[in-house]
């Protein structure tokens, strides 16, 4: 048997290149994947290292980006590498590039993917339990970005395929248009529920009074939100139609102002008078949360000396609201009370004239009668 002439071997041709061509092409591709999974392998590990001893986010998010780096992506790169060595047909060039064109742009969605929910999980973290609006706004506008992301890189594919993506902007226009005009108003209520989450008027678990009704916010949808009544009821309240009423979040309230009104009789003693606005502060000033704004003799009513108080609750919860103005009422009756002060109600004093005889004789005589009201 001859000797084997390696020189001929390596010029032996297979589809127009020689297996010296074929085998460098080889070393390169399998060259390539190695050491590129052996380097991202060793800067995680560094980086990993590093990352556990420093305060910085951004060593954390180049892990995160190398960690998504897939294999498919290193492969099909290293293969366009090793096919620009060989002579090869153009569709065959082709077919190559275009699935080196997939693979990078399915790894530069990741990777965008990625940063955006690197940073969404980063500011979610700092800010649970303290800021659940803005959460919720900023976890909305995550997905938002990663929708806009993967369009972009799918028109990106499109491109290079061969498809004229500026054609296809316009029909997906012009379709576009058509479908809004006929969905409008779904579009409006998502498009407010989009304004809702980003501009945050009220958040899920605010109590709001919408026109004449009221409730705690249990859900905002993409078309509908959702209160639930004090009744029990669920209230379902269209996204644009919310936006367009007066809402009063009263969750957001964060002092409640109070005032309330005494009549006392006529007959109080005017010294004991100039005593009941210090009198009101007092009592007033004694309740906890409280901060009194004034007291004033406000006027002569119908059938009583009016006193007006103001003060105001340093909390928003509505039930100790009542419970101090319960207790500012007790207070006032006991020491009515031992003032010996009498609480005004309502009276008239009607005037009769009793008028004289039929034959003219004797004047005529006024009959004075008061009664309550």
């Amino acid at each position: 048997m001859p000797p084997l002439d390696l020189a001929r071997t390596l010029a032996w041709e297979f589809y127009g290149n020689p297996l010296r061509a074929w085998l460098t092409a080889l070393a390169v591709l399998v060259g390539s994947v190695a050491v590129l999974l052996l380097l991202k392998a060793a800067i995680v590990k560094r980086l990993e290292r590093f990352a556990r001893h420093t305060a910085t986010s951004l060593d954390d998010l180049a892990v995160d980006i190398l960690q998504r780096t897939r294999v498919y992506f290193i492969f099909f790169v290293a293969l366009r590498a090793a096919a620009l060595t060989l002579t090869l047909p153009d569709t065959v060039q082709r077919g190559i590039y275009l699935a080196t064109v997939v693979a990078v742009c399915l790894q530069a969605g990741r990777w965008a993917s990625g940063v955006i929910n690197f940073w969404v999980h980063r500011y979610t973290t700092q800010r649970v339990g303290t800021d659940a609006a803005t959460i919720t706004t900023v976890t909305a506008l995550g997905y938002l970005a990663q929708i806009l992301v993967w369009s972009f890189i799918l028109l990106v594919g499109l491109d290079n395929f061969g498809y004229d993506v500026t054609a296809l902007i316009t029909g997906l226009g012009i379709t576009g248009i058509a479908v809004a005009l006929a969905v409008q108003n779904i579009l409006g209520d998502i498009l407010a529920s989009l304004s809702i989450v980003v501009d945050k008027p009220f958040v899920v678990g605010d109590y709001i009074v919408v026109d004449q009704y009221q409730g705690t916010v249990e859900n905002v949808g993409l078309k509908t939100t959702r209160v639930r009544s004090l009744s029990g009821e669920q209230i379902i309240f269209s996204n644009g139609d919310l936006l367009k009423a007066r809402i009063r979040n009263f969750k957001r309230l964060v002092e409640r102002r109070a005032s309330f009104v005494t009549g006392v009789d006529y007959g109080t003693p005017p010294d004991l008078v100039q005593r009941l606005p210090a009198m009101l502060r007092e009592i007033v000033t004694a309740q906890p949360h409280v901060r009194f704004d004034r007291s004033h003799f406000r006027g002569f009513g119908e059938s009583a000396l009016e006193f007006e108080t103001v003060y105001f609750m340093l909390t928003d919860d509505y039930n100790k609201y009542m419970d101090t103005q319960q207790a500012i009422n007790l207070a006032i009756l006991r020491r009515f009370d031992a003032e010996g002060i009498e609480f005004a109600f309502p009276t008239r004093t009607i005037i009769t004239r009793v008028e004289g005889a039929a034959n003219g004789a004797g004047d005529g005589a006024a009959v004075v009668t008061k009664g309550g009201v």
